[in-house]
Order: structure tokens, then sequence, then C-alpha cells
């Protein structure tokens, strides 16, 4: 299903985390960036780990690692939250499942509520109590 601009924003927002590695430590790290050094095993070439969960943040770290002349490597990735899943339903829209539910509920009540002004009235009433006493004959 197509994702709304809601939905893009909320996973820009609450979802996604760049992930930005480096062979070696950049001079300074702004605030608002996690840096973990990763552990060292063959074949990897990358040694540092940086996490940006604010897109305009890690822009401006990526260009400053540019100006350093740094070898780096982004990816994009989901955060390991509880909350994840609620927001980021697979192969669908939240905002089309909220709209979804909204309708329903406003129909089962709509529908709730004529059929209560119809069995309040005393003649379909009656009606009723002897269809069901011809049904138990």
């Amino acid at each position: 299903m197509q994702l709304t601009r809601f939905d893009r924003w909320l996973r820009e927002h609450f979802v996604y985390e760049t992930h930005i590695k480096t062979l070696r430590a950049p001079a300074s790290i702004p605030k608002g960036i996690r840096a973990h050094i990763l552990p060292d095993v063959p074949g990897v070439r990358f040694k540092h780990l940086f996490i940006a969960r604010n897109t305009k943040l890690a822009d401006s770290f990526i260009a400053s690692l540019r100006d350093a002349n740094l070898m780096f490597f982004t990816s994009v990735v989901d955060r390991n939250a509880w909350f994840v899943p609620w927001i980021t339903p697979k192969n669908q829209s939240l905002t089309w499942i909220l709209v979804w539910i909204v309708l329903a509920g406003t129909s089962f009540f709509y529908v709730m509520g004529h059929l209560v002004t119809l069995l309040s009235q005393p003649e379909l009433r009656k009606i009723l109590a002897e269809a069901i006493e011809s049904l138990k004959d």
C-alpha cells in the first residue's frame, strides 16, 4: 500500500536512524550522534560506527567527514524499539488503518443507534414477539 505524507513523516522522525561507519574517528563528533567502536573482525574494514537519529544532523556530520577526507559508509535502518512495528506495519499504511478503524467504528455506532431506535417502538416489539412465539410452536 502506498504511504501517505504522515506515514513518511512518522518513519523519518521516529523509526529511521542513519548508521555511518568510518575507518578512523573524526576530530570532533557533534552532540546528538552516538559513537561506537566496532569489534575487530577479519574482513571488516570499518572500525567506528556513528548513529544519528536526526537526518539534518547526519547530513551535516557526513559533510564534515567529506571535508576531512575520511572514508565512510552510510545506511539508513529501522530502530530497535517496541513501538516501531506499531508505526510501520509490514506492507501497510498506518494512516489508512486508522481511517478504516474510524469509519468502521462510526458505522457500527450509527447502525446500533438505528437498531435501538427501531427496537424501542412498541409495535415492532409486539410483531417480533409474535414471530418468536410462532417459531416456538
